[in-house]
């Protein structure tokens, strides 16, 4: 293909992407039109800790999915009475469930405020099933965000529903640091960091 043909393509696709935008956007007052909103700001970020964390779990291997740094014998390391990999899955999903619960008025079950979760799940699909459902609740909670409504405290909490949703993004990377060390313990390049196929 030509120069010419690249950037008349290029200028046809615009003006069409321009037209499209006008066409959605009609109603909105201009400030809005050029704004994301609270509620997709915070699914964007769910998002993505949502896939970066699933895409890890799935990424280890089933026998190595209870695997723990504590028998390694490591000099100078101490990882004594750290969570297996399942369970830094587990915790991730329940704290999830925890703190956007707050935000859509859902119940979840009690033993989740251990912080591990369910203790019948034990297999890596149901483990992984657990996780991406307290994704799903990420989501619908952050629909529920607007700007008149993100400092409110929700009833039996001291955090704004605003903190809340954040937080447990950052708790949610927290531990997937924590997930990548345990891949690497055994071999296995997280998939973020793995280089494109060619």
């Amino acid at each position: 293909m030509n120069r010419t043909k690249i950037i008349l393509l290029i200028a046809l696709c615009i003006s069409t992407a321009n037209a499209l935008g006008q066409n959605t956007n009609r109603s909105a007052t201009p400030q809005a039109r050029n704004t994301p909103g609270i509620a997709s700001a915070i699914d964007q970020e769910i998002s993505t800790i949502e896939k970066q964390v699933v895409e890890a779990a799935e990424a280890m291997p089933e026998d190595k999915f209870n695997f723990t740094p504590e028998g390694l014998q490591l000099p100078g390391s101490d990882y004594k009475g750290v969570r297996t990999f399942a369970l830094q899955v587990r915790h991730v999903a329940a704290s999830n469930y925890i703190l956007w619960s707050a935000l859509t008025g859902d119940k979840f079950p009690q033993d989740y405020l251990g912080g591990n979760g369910p203790e019948a799940l034990k297999k890596k699909a149901e483990i992984i099933a657990f996780l991406k459902d307290s994704f799903a609740q990420g989501h619908k909670a952050a629909a529920t965000l607007t700007v008149e409504n993100m400092l409110q405290i929700p009833e039996h909490r001291t955090s704004s529903r605003l903190h809340l949703a954040t937080f447990a993004v950052s708790h949610a990377f927290d531990h997937y640091g924590q997930m990548v060390e345990y891949l690497r313990m055994n071999g296995i390049i997280p998939p973020a960091s793995q280089k494109p196929a060619k």
